[in-house]
Formats: C-alpha cells, structure tokens, sequence
C-alpha cells in the first residue's frame, strides 16, 4: 500500500521504521534520508517531521557524520581533500560542514597518503617502461582526487625509491 493511502500515524510509523533500517546499516546525512522517503513515496511534510525528531534526538547530524566520512574514505579509500569535499556535497552535506571535515585532512597526510598508494601501485606495475608507469599512477592518483603538482612530485620521488634512473623523471612535467 503507498505510504499516502496509510493514515497519518501509520505512515509516520512506516517512515521511522525506513529511517531506522537505514541508520542500522551505516551513518546517514539528513539529505540521504529525505531522498530514501522521497523515493518510497513518503510527502515532505511527513519526511521533514521525522528528520527534525530524528535530528532533535541526536540520531542524525551531518557535522559529525563529515567527520567520521572524511576520516574512513581517506583512511581506506586514500581519497584526497578534493574527492571527499565532492562526495560530502553529493550525500547532501553543507558546503561549510564538508569544507571543515575535509580540511581535517592536512597537505601532510595528503602526501603521506598519495605515496603509500603509489608505493603498493608500484608492485603491480609489472615491466613497465617509465613512461607508462608515470602516466598510470599520474591518472591513478588523479582519480583519487589529488591535484596534479602534488601527484607528479611524489611519483617523480618514489619512482627514483624504486630505481628508476632516466632523465624522463627531469622533463616529463612542466609547472
């Protein structure tokens, strides 16, 4: 039965139990949740009492939420500053909230991080020539959202770790 045909109590009851089946299964942003009721059938008016109780009683808050997103995808997935503050603005969260969690990620751990992914792609680059392992983690790190400056720099360096000796290194990149 759609949710506009159940009485209002019952639909409000419908939603809670779809919110609470979401939450169970990870964190959620107020904006994940709205567009979960949205896609269920469930009206805005239903939709923003829920979240507002929802929010009230501490079980949803994007701030905290950005914090623990950017500190798991950059942890596991090794996204950059960029790439969590676009994936924050796609779940919804705020400009401002999604700028301060991604800035929790400092230039230091950045780069610490892009060269930790370079030094396990360097494994599975087989016998390739240095050119072709420049340009693939080039668009490797570039998928992960690091900017290109910081992404040349630490290949250029880790590159020369694992033995590479050519002048390519020198005059692949021009600032």
């Amino acid at each position: 039965m759609p949710p506009s045909e159940l009485p209002p109590e019952e639909r409000y009851k419908k939603a809670k139990e779809i919110c609470y089946d979401l939450l169970a299964v990870r964190a959620r942003t107020q904006e994940e949740l709205r567009q979960a009721l949205r896609r269920k059938g469930f009206d805005e008016e239903t939709s923003e009492t829920l979240l507002g109780k929802l929010d009230r009683a501490g079980l949803v808050n994007d701030a905290e939420f950005a914090e623990l997103w950017v500190k798991s995808r950059h942890e596991t997935q090794g996204l950059s500053r960029t790439a969590l503050l676009a994936e924050l603005r796609r779940k919804g969260v705020d400009g401002e909230i999604a700028a301060q969690a991604a800035g929790e990620v400092d230039r230091e751990s950045e780069e610490q991080m892009a060269r930790e992914l370079v030094r396990k792609r360097l494994g599975s680059l087989g016998n390739v020539d240095e050119q072709t392992a420049l340009r693939r983690l080039l668009g490797f790190l570039a998928r992960k959202g690091y900017p290109e400056g910081l992404a040349y720099t630490v290949i250029k360096e880790e590159l020369r770790e694992f033995g590479a000796e050519s002048t390519l290194l020198d005059d692949a990149y021009i600032d």
